[in-house]
């Protein structure tokens, strides 16, 4: 019994030091980018998507011809490199992708409505490129 006991304890005290890792750090797509506000968390715009994207990867999101997209901020674009936006998807269609917020290319769609000005330049973070 004694033995169980001590297991059960090391067992408890290397789960609560090694915690599981639930995301990844990836590589920075710009070193800048331009928001609304200092915490960019406004809404600079609502854009609609003229073609279908399908996300290479975890940065970005899959967004479909018509699909509006709340547009929260956009990467300054730097040499060999795309222009990409970050926003998420809206409408009830798309209730099950509505929150996610990630990359996807300007060139794919059209500002339909701007409600504040992107102009505060703000350097990315690490957690700009996060995933989960």
């Amino acid at each position: 019994m004694t033995q169980r006991l001590c297991l059960v304890v090391l067992l408890l005290c290397l789960g609560l030091t090694h915690p599981f890792v639930t995301g990844i750090f990836m590589d920075k797509l710009a070193s800048k980018k331009l928001c609304a506000d200092d915490d960019c968390v406004y809404t600079i715009s609502l854009a609609r998507a003229e073609e279908d994207y399908n996300a290479p990867d975890c940065r970005f999101i899959n967004i479909k011809k018509g699909q509006l997209i709340y547009v929260y901020s956009k990467l300054v674009k730097e040499k060999d490199s795309g222009e990409f936006w970050a926003g998420s998807v809206y409408g009830e269609q798309y209730e099950d992708h509505m929150g996610t917020v990630g990359y996807f290319p300007s060139s794919l769609v059209s500002e339909q409505r701007v409600y504040q000005e992107a102009n505060k330049t703000l350097p990315t973070t690490d957690i700009d490129f996060f995933c989960e």
